[in-house]
């Protein structure tokens, strides 16, 4: 009897380009990553195709950017 589980095949997707992660709907998430700015810590904003669109001087203000532009906040680690 064999007892070990298969493993899934791998496969190669393509990167999709930000027009099709838009028509996915992505375009409704943004992302929040610490950055240094000055020596300080800082949340810059990002869109899903990875553009800066804004910066806040904390991780709630940064969120609560996100939401009042009708978008869903993403943490990236």
């Amino acid at each position: 009897m064999n007892t070990q589980k298969e493993k899934p095949a791998v496969r190669n997707f393509p990167i999709p380009t930000p027009e099709q992660l838009a028509a996915l709907g992505v375009g409704g998430l943004a992302y929040v990553r610490p950055v240094i700015v000055n020596g300080q810590t800082a949340y810059a904003i990002f869109s899903a195709d990875g553009q800066q669109i804004g910066l806040a001087p904390n991780r709630p203000l940064a969120d609560a950017a996100i939401v009042q532009h009708e978008m869903i906040p993403l943490s990236v680690h």
